[in-house]
């Protein structure tokens, strides 16, 4: 019995020991026992290695080729992988891609532990099964009817007739500060302008305080006036 055919009957022997069970109760024998098999009975008689085919960021592919004494192709295997397609391709995408490609070597020498098809899609399936489940699922968000929502109601602050008279008081002393800042009539007429909405409301709820406003700016208004007939 050749050495090959030794390693074969013992991966036979781990595929019923060490076998991990898939879909459809199918046994799989994982990479590293294979491996460990292999090199405990050729030893350095076989050369293994991978190389990096494809790396973009997001996906990589790994070639792996096992070769005899005589450095000739005996067995060849090639892999994909995802970077970020679950938690453990997040990390260790290259690393993942490597073990299935030097599994899919293997399996091409015979050394599948099972039917070679079966080694071509399991290699990776321990791995991406774990990645599935540690994949957070999408939560459905609740489905909302609008059209049975209230109307939104938006809440105006109101101000007391206590707080809108300080408001007021407080700009009498305002205005005259501004109104002696001004130079020209043009300047003083600009400034009551844009006033008016404050001395329309001093007006409706504050009457005492608009009439002290209004002196204020026919106080200036006269100064201008005199200067110019002066």
């Amino acid at each position: 019995m050749s050495n090959l055919a030794k390693t074969m009957d013992t991966i036979a022997d781990l595929h019923k020991s060490h076998g991990v069970k898939q879909k459809g109760n199918k046994l799989y024998t994982q990479v590293v026992h294979r491996m460990e098999a292999f090199r405990r009975i050729h030893g350095t008689d076989f050369g293994l290695d991978t190389e990096i085919i494809f790396n973009d960021g997001k996906k990589v592919v790994v070639k792996a080729i096992i070769t005899d004494k005589d450095n000739r192709k005996v067995g060849a295997g090639m892999a994909e992988e995802i970077r970020g397609q679950g938690m453990v391709n997040t990390t260790s995408a290259l690393e993942n891609a490597e073990t299935s490609a030097i599994g899919r070597a293997l399996a091409s020498l015979g050394l599948a532990g099972g039917e070679y098809a079966s080694a071509n899609e399991m290699d990776a399936v321990v791995r991406k099964t774990e990645a599935i489940k540690e994949e957070p699922k999408p939560v459905e968000k609740p489905k909302i009817d609008f059209k049975d929502l209230p109307p939104k109601q938006i809440k105006v602050p109101q101000t007391t007739p206590e707080e809108r008279r300080e408001r007021h008081e407080a700009k009498v002393p305002d205005f005259e500060h501004w109104c002696e800042q001004k130079r020209t009539k043009d300047q003083l007429d600009a400034y009551y302008t844009d006033s008016q909405t404050t001395l329309d409301e001093m007006k409706e709820h504050n009457p005492d305080l608009y009439k002290k406003a209004i002196q204020i700016f026919v106080k200036y208004l006269d100064k201008f006036e005199r200067k110019t007939n002066g």
